[in-house]
Formats: C-alpha cells, sequence, structure tokens
C-alpha cells in the first residue's frame, strides 16, 4: 500500500524524532566519555584528583545513567517514534506532549547527573536518583506511554508490525520496574533524602528484579523493536519469519521477569529463588538465539550488502554480539559458573559486550539509516561510517578479552588455596595482576570513544552541508 502523496515532513512528525537523535548522539559522547575516564582511574591511579565530584564513585553511575538512560534512552525514544508512525502510516498523536517527554526526559537526565555528581544517589546498587527525579521519571513515563498507544490505536493499517509489540513491552515493562524499585518514604516534605521501603534480601531482590528486567526490557527488547524495523529497511527484505517473531517475542516477554535473582547466588536470600531464575535463564537461550537467528537470516539473498553496506556491518555485527551475550549471560548464571565470576570484572566485560556489542552497535546502524531519511540529505561520508565501525569493533572486542582476562584471572586467584589451606593470593595480588587488562580496557574504551566522535561529525556534515537527497522518502516500512 503506498504512502499518499504528502511529503514525509507534513504526514509526519520528525522534527522530534531529529531532536532526540541528536541527543541520542550528545550523551553517547557524555556517557562513554565518562566511561573511558573512570576506566582510566582503574589503570592509571594518578588521575584519581582530589576532586571529590571526579572521583570513580561519582562518575560510575554518572557514565551507567548517560549511556543506557541517555544514549540507549534518546535512541529508543527516537526509533519508537519513527517506526510508529511509519508501520501505522500515521502522525504521532498528542502534539505538544511529545515536546514534554524530550525535555522532560533529559531534564531529569541532567537533574540527576548533577546529583550524582554531589553524591546524591539512593545509595543502592544501581546508585539511582533520590525520590523526586523518580516522580518525574514517572510522569514522563505515562506520556510516553499514552503517545505510543494512541498512535497505535489511529493506525490506517489493520497490521501492528512486530517492532511494535517490542517496542510496547519494553515501555509497560520499564513502567513497572521504574514504580516497585523506586518506592520510597522521603525523610522530610522538602529533603531531597528518602530511604526504600524494602531492606535487606528483599531489597536486594527487588534491585535484581529491577536491575535484570531494566536489561531484559529496556536493553533487550526494546532494541529488538529496532532492529526488527531497520534490519528488514536497510537489506531490502522482509523478516526471515514473523512467526518465530512473535514466538520471540512471548517467549522472551515471559521468561525474562524471572531471572534476576541469578545474580544473587551464594547469598542470604532463599536458595530456591536463585536457583529457579538459574532455570529460566539457561531457557532464555532458546528465544534469544531464536531472535538473533531472524535477524541475520533476514539477510537471505542479500549476503552481498555485507561486502558493500557499512550501515548492515554495524546491524548484523550487533545480532552476532547480541547471540554471544545471550549464550555468555545463561552460562554465568549456573552456580558453578557464578561462583568464579561474580564479584569479578568478567561480570563487567559480560554487560559490556552487551552493551556495546549489541545496544550501541543496533542503535549506530539505526542512526545512520535514519538520519539521512529524517533530513532528507545523502550521508556526507560512507568511508567514515567504515572507520566508525573498524574503531567501535576493535574497541568492543579488546574490551571484553581484558576483562575476560581480568576477570577470570582474579577469580582463580581469589579461589586459590596453598597447601596449609590458606588463601594463596592477598587482595593486592589480584589488584596488580588486574593492572595490565585494565590499561587495554582503557585503551579500548578510547576506540569506541574516538568511533562516536567521528559518527557526530559525520551526521553534522551530513545536515549541514551534504547533498540533497533525489526524492523525500515515502515508501511504507516493510512488514
Amino acid at each position: 500500500m503506498a504512502h499518499s502523496a504528502a511529503a514525509p515532513m507534513e504526514q509526519y512528525n520528525y522534527d522530534i524524532v531529529k531532536k532526540f537523535a541528536l541527543m541520542t548522539l550528545f550523551w553517547g559522547i557524555a556517557g562513554m566519555a565518562a566511561g573511558t575516564y573512570i576506566a582510566s582511574e582503574l589503570a592509571w591511579p594518578f588521575l584519581n584528583f582530589d576532586i571529590a565530584q571526579i572521583t570513580f564513585g561519582r562518575l560510575r553511575p554518572l557514565h551507567t545513567s548517560g549511556v543506557i538512560f541517555g544514549f540507549g534512552g534518546n535512541a529508543l525514544f527516537a526509533t519508537s517514534f519513527y517506526v510508529v508512525q511509519r508501520t501505522c502510516q500515521t502522525r504521532l498523536w498528542g502534539g505538544k506532549l511529545a515536546e514534554f517527554i524530550f525535555w522532560g526526559w533529559n531534564g531529569a537526565l541532567v537533574i540527576a547527573g548533577l546529583g550524582y555528581l554531589m553524591g546524591v544517589t539512593q545509595g543502592r546498587e544501581y546508585a539511582e536518583p533520590e525520590w523526586y527525579v523518580d516522580l518525574l521519571i514517572l510522569v514522563v513515563w505515562v506520556a510516553y506511554f499514552l503517545v505510543y498507544v494512541m498512535t497505535l490505536l489511529r493506525r490506517s493499517q489493520p497490521h501492528i508490525y512486530v517492532a511494535n509489540w517490542f517496542y510496547l513491552a519494553f515501555i509497560l515493562a520499564t513502567a513497572l520496574l521504574h514504580v516497585f524499585n523506586n518506592l520510597a518514604v522521603p525523610v522530610s516534605l522538602f529533603g531531597i533524602k528518602s530511604y526504600s521501603l524494602f531492606s535487606g534480601a528483599q531489597d536486594a531482590m527487588t534491585q535484581w528484579w529491577y536491575g535484570h528486567n531494566a536489561v531484559g526490557f529496556f536493553l533487550t527488547a526494546a532494541f529488538l523493536g529496532m532492529m526488527y524495523y531497520f534490519v528488514p529497511k536497510q537489506a531490502g527484505r522482509p523478516v526471515y519469519s514473523y512467526r518465530l517473531s512473535i514466538v520471540h517475542f512471548w517467549a522472551l516477554s515471559f521468561m525474562y521477569m524471572w531471572v534476576g535473582t541469578h545474580h544473587l547466588h551464594w547469598t542470604a536470600i532463599p536458595d530456591w529463588t536463585s536457583s529457579l531464575a538459574a532455570a529460566f535463564s539457561i531457557l532464555l537461550l532458546m528465544p534469544s538465539w531464536g531472535g538473533m537467528i531472524n535477524g541475520i537470516m533476514t539477510l537471505s539473498g542479500a549476503w552481498d550488502k555485507l561486502r558493500s553496506d557499512p550501515i548492515m556491518m554495524f546491524l548484523i555485527t550487533s545480532l552476532s554480539f547480541y547471540g554471544m551475550s545471550t549464550f555468555e549471560g545463561p552460562m554465568m548464571s549456573l552456580k558453578s559458573v557464578n561462583a568464579l565470576s561474580h564479584y569479578t570484572d568478567w561480570t563487567v566485560g559480560h554487560v559490556h559486550s552487551g552493551a556495546l556489542g549489541w545496544v550501541a552497535m543496533v542503535s549506530f546502524g539505526s542512526l545512520y539509516h535514519m538520519i539521512p531519511k529524517l533530513w532528507n540529505k545523502k550521508i556526507y561520508s560512507e568511508k567514515l561510517i567504515y572507520i566508525h565501525f573498524f574503531f567501535a569493533t576493535i574497541g568492543i572486542l579488546l574490551y571484553i578479552t581484558a576483562l575476560w582476562v581480568s576477570g577470570i584471572g582474579q577469580g582463580l586467584m581469589l579461589r586459590a588455596f596453598d597447601q596449609y589451606g590458606n588463601l594463596k593470593y592477598s587482595f593486592i595480588e589480584t589488584v596488580v595482576f588486574m593492572h595490565g587488562p585494565l590499561v587495554a580496557r582503557a585503551i579500548a574504551g578510547m576506540f569506541f570513544v574516538a568511533g562516536i566522535l567521528l559518527m557526530t561529525y559525520n551526521i553534522w556534515k551530513t545536515i549541514t552541508a551534504g547533498q540533497e537527497a533525489t526524492a523525500p522518502e515515502t515508501a511504507p516500512a516493510t512488514a
């Protein structure tokens, strides 16, 4: 079914998508630069200057929130608003409400970030912002839900394309997680400090129910929505198996909610809870790999694009890392493996395999596809996309390899005993061993940041100096 003759700028609300896309690049640079600096602080301790605001403990939550909710969140707002309009063939509902979402979300990020630098957090596992930021996020999220659902309801297509299923699951699950994880009582009416309603083992279980489902829905289901739209569009092919995509959706949505407690093996929680989580973690292998195979096999008949299309290289490489991370995660949930891996750099390496290899790479590919269409410009330099791809890939591979060495070595040293039954290595000896891998990790971060700086330059030149595309792109989304 063809679009109407109206230009996309009139038919769709692209202005808000543009704002979120550009903000994605801003938070990507800020969050990843902060991550590279704190990695450098661990590798070269002299960088820990006597300034409280730039110490590891203050910058670490700024880095994680900047990358996950700043870079990742803005990428999801941009792509979800783009995809829902394109696949429903209708303009975004809500008028100025989308503008409120943009300013509210990024305002909350700035307030939370300044709080982190000043040491104002709930002091829990993720160093969450205090209650007043949580309330602002809740209001923004309700607005996001309304805009998205109302746009779906006014669609001109009877079919709801599968990407929208994943985006909607992410919106609903994130709301649920945010509300229950942040149940807290402020100390006073106008005070910034609050106390969680949960404590002890219950607080730990709540945090990891939130923590792993933030991975499951914010960083997985949502970006799968991105994958299910942009991979077929860039490949010029339909999704390999629509039936598999629906099985993938329901299996993932059901199973992920149960797995968070595998982070709490060997702790004070009841043993059956973490055993159940490990069992569901193993089961998650099947839908996760089903989704990966579905995405990669969408290239059937178009494999030559991997040689000629750097955007497709980003998208398919991201799926490869998705497959690897979703194999490694279930393996690390097994109690025997977890006894070695947990509380070591192996876990940090695993997280970044998913965050950089899957989330960032699929976001880069989607932005490279989307931004020229938003501005109706040809990409400024395809060569720079290739260079960015290799910088990013080298950075990821160096990063995870360094932390596999660091984490597994650290775990083995902390478990080693001498002939008298005493610990063979002191803690400081493990720190000395980790120095080399930590230097490699910091250099890996520099590669990755250099890549996103190149991307930002390329996008800026595309917008300001790029050639006009021959005609506005009005073809409907591939379903």
